[in-house]
């Protein structure tokens, strides 16, 4: 990796193959590669999420099984994944997004800042 991309932090598991299918692992892999490398992405793939918090978004990935979603937050020096998860209904259920503020907060409280 260029020491230009930013770090990748999850603050979740990486995924991985069981239970996430190997093209949603590929996809997400890429999408999140374009993200350090400072490409800003916008719908279909990647929509703000403000409920969670600033600068705050989900990818979207397709699979036979569902939609991805991957929730991210954008830092200066990071990317950093909150949460993800496969994706049943047409609303994101509030336990998920509850998750990925307290894990916001959390890792904001780590490092220090109030952004």
């Amino acid at each position: 990796m260029s020491p230009l991309h930013k770090e990748m932090v999850w603050l979740d598991e990486a995924p991985k193959t069981p239970p996430i299918p190997s093209e949603v692992r590929i996809e997400v892999g890429y999408l999140f590669r374009q993200l350090q490398a400072g490409v800003l992405l916008s719908l279909p793939h990647s929509r703000p999420m403000p409920d969670i918090g600033k600068n705050c978004h989900e990818l979207r990935i397709n699979s036979n099984d569902g939609i991805w979603r991957f929730f991210y937050f954008i830092d200066s020096d990071a990317i950093v994944n909150l949460n993800f998860f496969c994706k049943k209904t047409q609303k994101t259920p509030k336990r998920e997004i509850d998750l990925c503020k307290k894990r916001l907060k959390n890792y904001m409280d780590s490092i220090g800042g109030s952004k």
